[in-house]
């Protein structure tokens, strides 16, 4: 009800005389109020005048909006890369420069993984052949939450070693599915048995230490993994392989060439033990085995390998890691081309033993330094004379980040080969390498 036919109500149910000054006192009262409310009222508008809001921006027309998204789609198309079947795929690789000096006895290569028989003069030079062009790609979820993905990586190292002649060449390729334990892998890979390998921009277009204890070559192969947890913080990793040998890597007097059989199954196994100790601190130990048979003129010769390889952390910025063989024949797996000697018309399995190990060390997140050396020794009494005996291989390199995906490396190493009834040969390998990541 208003205020004053509330007060008029009030008048008339009064005593006339008592009442007469509360009334007036309650009207005093209510005129005071109002005053104060249009005194209030005009302080607002006055405020409200002062700031006036800028006026709200047109929205813009359809022709705009449309020459937006035009632009926005243009500049997705030149970063995406998509696969018919709309799964995405990643461009990487790396775009690597090399220049590089060697001694006497290089045979000519850019980085010779021994030295030459014949004597060769000093060489020397520049290339972008050891560049690497890769893709990654996801696949979708297969059955039991199986997820595919896959790699496939390229290099420029065939052809020869003039600039006009670089041929695009195959390097690594998986197709694989991972489970929560389990991973099932096809592809193009080094030996299960040697999965790790010193850490170089030098060499490049063949693993590091190649013929020196770092059996390396990549080849078709199909892989099971299960992996089991040993608590929250170790677990063990079992492996299992059939692997396709490359049997022409031996070499062999030329009557026999013909009868090898170009590649046989192989079957390896591999088994590693982890722990994490936590702050960066890791170990890894795994034994590993090879088995297979090259047959040559009618004649069976098993390779059989026993390997140990490793890794540990004792600190967050230092690694220790390297691997152990030992067995016969092992030159199908990428080592020195001398997996068994024709003697008398008969072959004979070569043995061997060697590796390698290298130290790693983080001062900051973008300087690494690494000492490394390895070897092959194969056993003189089944060797012929001019075959390599020993091949040994220690160096160093230093590579720093001078950008996030920019990295400059210096490294220097020595090879040193020992051949039966032969001398020693020595060369000495210099290299500067630019690499840029992407």
């Amino acid at each position: 009800m208003p205020p004053r036919i509330l007060l008029f109500c009030s008048l008339c149910l009064a005593p006339p005389v008592a009442a007469q000054d509360q009334i007036r006192a309650i009207l005093d009262r209510i005129e005071k109020l109002e005053q104060e409310n249009r005194a209030l009222r005009t302080e607002l508008d006055e405020l409200r005048g002062r700031i006036s809001p800028e006026p709200a921006p047109a929205a813009p027309t359809l022709e705009e909006r449309v020459e937006v998204q035009e632009s926005r789609t243009a500049e997705l198309a030149q970063t995406k890369v998509e696969a018919s079947s709309r799964f995405p795929i990643t461009i990487t690789g790396m775009a690597l420069f090399n220049a590089f000096s060697n001694t006497r006895n290089s045979g000519g290569s850019q980085y010779p993984t021994s030295a030459s028989l014949t004597p060769s003069p000093a060489n020397g030079g520049g290339t972008f052949r050891q560049s690497i062009l890769g893709f990654r790609f996801q696949g979708p979820t297969v059955a039991g939450g199986g997820k595919v993905s896959g790699s496939l990586y390229t290099d420029l190292w065939a052809g020869s070693d003039s600039s006009l002649n670089h041929l695009l060449r195959l390097r690594t390729a998986t197709l694989q599915v991972d489970w929560k334990n389990t991973t099932v892998m096809a592809g193009q890979e080094k030996p299960l048995i040697s999965p790790r390998e010193p850490n170089s921009l030098a060499q490049v277009g063949v693993s590091p230490l190649t013929s020196a204890g770092n059996p390396w070559l990549w080849q078709p192969q199909v892989r099971l993994e299960q992996r089991l947890a040993l608590g929250e913080s170790s677990g063990l990793r079992l492996q299992g392989a059939l692997f396709q040998t490359s049997e022409g890597r031996t070499s062999i007097p030329d009557e026999y060439a013909a009868t090898v059989d170009p590649s046989r199954p192989g079957l390896q196994g591999r088994f590693e033990l982890w722990r994490d100790f936590g702050q960066g601190r890791r170990i890894e130990l795994a034994p590993g085995f090879h088995y297979s048979k090259s047959h040559v003129y009618g004649y069976t010769v098993p390779s059989r390998i026993f390997s140990f390889d490793w890794m540990l952390r004792p600190l967050a910025s230092v690694d220790f890691s390297g691997l152990f063989f030992s067995g016969q024949n092992i030159a199908p797996l990428g080592a020195l081309r001398q997996g068994y000697q024709f003697i008398r018309g008969d072959p004979r399995a070569v043995h061997t033993i060697g590796g390698y190990g290298q130290l790693a060390w983080r001062p900051t997140s973008r300087l690494t330094f690494n000492a490394f050396t390895g070897q092959q020794d194969d056993r003189n009494r089944d060797l012929l004379a001019g075959r390599t005996a020993r091949n040994l291989i220690f160096g160093a390199n230093t590579l720093y980040r001078i950008a996030p995906n920019v990295i400059v490396s210096f490294e220097g190493s020595n090879i040193r080969t020992h051949s039966i009834g032969g001398s020693l040969r020595t060369v000495t390998h210099y290299d500067i390498a630019v690499a840029y990541l992407f």
